[in-house]
């Protein structure tokens, strides 16, 4: 087949979700498929050209193009998967937050004013339209799946996927410090890491491996790391190669993964590759689907207080830290996440 796949690029960023449309249309492609990436250009600031992308999107042929006619389209990021076709499926990687589950929070832009509250509406009526319009309809993890029943009564099957490079990962040594892997910004939670990291009892370090989306986040984070005089136990690594990640990930301790209801989270399937228990919080979201408390790690209250127990209790314990970490690989070993089972269910 000749299948399309839907999705959204912000100019100037790069991550997950890029590299989730890139390694799906490569496992289409081992599997026999044809498949190229369409993308449309978007950017939620200023939120009130929502509409305008939402009615972009409607207004984008996928059926064909020189190349021929389309046999499938795999829909992935709001707003392109709204483009119309008449094979399509969706396989959400997640809807707009800023009118759900972030509406009127310190993390979205979008607040319960007259704009606000009319953009919501907006975006609400456009996904309870145009998502049934999908033969079928796929979330990226039961966290995604809940949201889009509780917000607009649709059903969607959950569908796992393996992390980029998810067979290179590899357990080394447990050293003394704790990683953090991670776009810089609020939702992500940094400030909580460090705020954990000041209260802790023991002398292990954090190392911060991500760039800023917004500079004055990073300043105010150097700026409370200098108050709390904690500059020697952080590290901060704006880019490394992949490589260097592997052996980061490798020779960790432990890593501390505390999002904001996190949509799926490959920082969790990273680490449980690499044989290391995960930390993460009751509203994390996505980590919860894998990490069992106290078993293959914490699951912490998102307090300071707790997330910095749970960080002692690895600093503490070299010899808990490695049985966590390998009873974690084997929980995602059991959990068979390989892309062959996603085209299966893709295509079928």
């Amino acid at each position: 087949m000749k299948i399309a796949i839907t999705t959204v690029q912000i100019p100037f960023v790069s991550g997950g979700a890029e590299y989730h449309a890139q390694n799906l249309r490569n496992a289409l492609i081992r599997n026999g498929h044809e498949a190229e990436i369409i993308t449309m250009p978007f950017n939620d600031n200023p939120d009130y050209m929502l509409e305008n992308y939402i009615i972009a999107s409607r207004l984008m042929d996928v059926r064909s193009s020189w190349g021929g006619v389309h046999d499938l389209c795999i829909g992935m990021k709001f707003p392109a998967y709204f483009m119309p076709h008449p094979n399509k499926v969706i396989w959400a990687l997640h809807q707009h937050r800023q009118v759900y589950d972030l509406f009127d929070t310190q993390y979205s832009s979008i607040k319960n004013d007259v704009r606000g509250r009319e953009l919501k509406k907006i975006v609400t009526n456009a996904d309870n339209k145009y998502i049934r319009e999908a033969k079928r309809v796929y979330a990226n993890s039961y966290n995604v799946a809940a949201r889009m029943k509780k917000y607009n009564n649709i059903d969607s099957t959950p569908l796992y996927h393996p992390c980029p490079d998810m067979e290179k990962f590899y357990c080394g040594e447990s050293e003394d410090y704790v990683l953090m892997p991670s776009r810089i910004n609020d939702t992500k939670r940094q400030k909580l890491a460090v705020e954990a990291l000041a209260k802790t009892k023991s002398d292990i370090k954090l190392y911060l491996v991500g760039r800023a989306d917004n500079p004055v986040v990073m300043e105010d984070l150097k700026k409370y790391i200098s108050e709390m005089k904690i500059e020697n136990r952080v590290k901060f690594f704006d880019f490394v190669s992949q490589e260097e990640k592997f052996k980061l990930y490798a020779n960790a301790r432990a890593v501390l993964f505390v999002p904001v209801d996190e949509d799926y989270g490959y920082i969790t399937l990273e680490a449980m590759a690499s044989s290391k228990p995960v930390i993460t919080a009751k509203d994390s979201g996505g980590p919860l689907e894998f990490v069992e408390d106290d078993k293959t790690g914490f699951i912490c209250d998102p307090t300071p207080e707790s997330v910095a127990e749970a960080i002692d209790k690895v600093a503490k314990s070299q010899k808990m830290s490695i049985e966590y970490g390998i009873a974690g690989k084997t929980r995602i070993d059991e959990m068979n996440i390989n892309w062959d089972y996603v085209v299966k269910e893709l295509t079928k």
